[in-house]
């Protein structure tokens, strides 16, 4: 019996051992570490935004710039922006993570409960995300213990320097005594901002990412913590009601003018001809500050050492590359609407009018914003989970669920159907019915060896005789005959269910 306490202890280092970042956990020096004081320079900024070190946090990642925020929570109950890290590595693509393995960093909302803290991290100290949360599992996404720690090392991970992850589990941990159950972590791809849609267009991503910037405007445009919910395979955000379950909970005017805002000025832009690009990585990226010799602006110019210790970095070859811009061409070219004959149509001064062209339309609208009378007469939508810390029990699960014989977790949610891939109307061919005469001919050519033989010009004399003489017309090509000019096409109609693979697994 009294193994039991020893033998759950290894499994509990086991478990955290598993991590896609591989963190051996239960470091010698894991407690000291974690009971490191914030430092004084950031206490002192707090004081002077009118913040307590035990007040409630928020904590929001960008890849593409590679910064994390960290918001704290004032007495009006509106989040204020304390402090902006300088994220050290990040790997994979812009994009959400999707199968284990693929090396891709998560990008949505997440719950960070006391319990998925780390205080003897290998890599220093750490914090588990919670991937995968209820929005994940519901579109059958796997992977496990996508961590935020430190140490310039991912596979998966948002990887800080160990100063910079010292601070914010100092920040965490004082909150989380000041009462705070759990603090939400908000990942993307990039920061939303009007620019970067416009550019980001025609990513396959974007209709995910158009889903997390609804999140992104709540926050931006009320400083409250967004309540978030999971309706069938979307993410919903809003308030009270978002968080009972409303598949369309209503929008609060100022959330839904900044939208209409934002839309706005993306449509000017790509009007004004801002290009749709792709950024392609060789696997990920970090701060610029990272890569200069004597950088002039230091997003941690607050702490102690001006160039913290980055530890070992993962793949420097991949960081020594730039990400590749590719341009993606839109799916409709422009089209003529009118040709003009410079005879018959001219200007004043007898200059050529310009042809007129119709361009294609940007992308589709997104659907329309809810109103709340639209709300109260909807009816109830597919079952939706709550994702917060008390309805989201994951991280849990994942570090002693299986330690003390509970059930075992849920396999993931079968990923919903794929939409189809975008191709031209063509008319569909029954296979019932008969090919055309001209591919039958191509098909089985034994069955006309003259016509066969014809085209080859030495081999057959009595096709030389057949020849039409100079001035002569050619009789017309009998029923069933394929012409030469057209011999050997064939028209072959698109696979309906075709789907884009956008990412090879690492």
């Amino acid at each position: 019996m009294a193994l039991r306490p020893v033998l759950a202890a290894s499994g509990l280092v086991a478990a955290l051992s598993l991590g896609a970042c591989q963190d051996a956990g239960f470091s010698a020096a894991g407690s000291a570490r974690a009971r490191e004081p914030i430092p004084q320079k950031t206490v002192a900024l707090m004081a002077s935004k009118n913040m307590s070190p035990r007040d409630p946090i928020l904590i929001r990642a960008f890849k593409k710039e590679s910064e994390m925020e960290v918001w704290k929570r004032g007495p009006d109950g509106q989040y204020a922006l304390l402090k902006t890290f300088p994220i050290c590595r990040w790997s994979g693509q812009l994009g959400p993570k999707v199968r284990e393995g693929d090396r891709q960093a998560p990008e949505g909302f997440y719950p960070i409960a006391m319990g998925q803290m780390n205080p003897n991290s290998s890599y220093y100290l750490s914090f588990d995300t919670g991937y995968p949360n209820a929005f994940d599992r519901a579109n059958g996404r796997t992977g496990s213990y996508l961590m935020v720690h430190g140490t310039c090392s991912s596979a998966g991970c948002f990887a800080m320097t160990d100063e910079a992850i010292a601070e914010i589990y100092a920040i965490a941990r004082e909150a989380f005594a000041g009462g705070q159950r759990a603090f939400q972590f908000q990942s993307y791809p990039f920061r939303m901002t009007a620019q970067n849609l416009a550019k980001f267009r025609n990513d396959p991503n974007i209709a995910f990412w158009k889903n997390l910037k609804e999140g992104s405007d709540y926050f931006e445009a009320l400083h409250e913590e967004p309540r978030v919910g999971v309706c069938g395979t979307r993410y919903v955000f809003g308030g009270q009601d978002a968080a009972s379950g409303a598949c369309t909970p209503k929008v609060d005017p100022v959330v839904v003018a900044k939208r209409e805002k934002d839309e706005q000025e993306v449509a000017e832009l790509i009007a004004k001809g801002t290009a749709a690009t792709r950024l392609v990585y060789l696997d990920g990226g970090q701060h610029p500050s990272f890569r200069e010799t004597a950088p002039s602006t230091q997003l941690f110019a607050e702490q102690a050492q001006p160039r913290p210790n980055m530890g070992i970095i993962s793949r420097p070859e991949a960081l020594a590359a730039a990400p590749e811009e590719i341009t993606i061409e839109p799916k409709v070219k422009p089209v003529l609407l009118a040709k003009i004959d410079p005879k018959h149509d001219k200007g004043k001064h007898g200059a050529v009018k310009p042809t007129a062209l119709a361009f294609a339309a940007p992308a589709a609208n997104p659907a329309p914003i809810p109103t709340r009378e639209a709300a109260q007469a909807a009816a109830p939508g597919a079952p939706i989970t709550v994702a917060s810390a008390d309805g989201d029990p994951a991280a849990y699960r994942k570090l002693l669920g299986n330690l003390f014989g509970g059930a075992p977790a849920a396999p993931p949610t079968a990923p919903a159907a794929p939409p189809a891939a975008d191709t031209a109307p063509v008319a569909a061919i029954s296979p019932a019915a008969p090919l055309p005469k001209k591919v039958t001919a191509h098909l089985h050519p034994v069955a006309h060896p003259a016509a066969t033989s014809a085209k080859v010009d030495g081999l057959n004399p009595a096709a030389k005789k057949a020849e039409a003489k100079p001035g002569e017309t050619k009789p017309a090509a009998q029923a069933g005959e394929a012409k030469p000019a057209e011999t050997g096409k064939r028209t072959e109609a698109p696979s309906r269910n075709r789907v884009a693979v956008s990412q090879p697994a690492n």
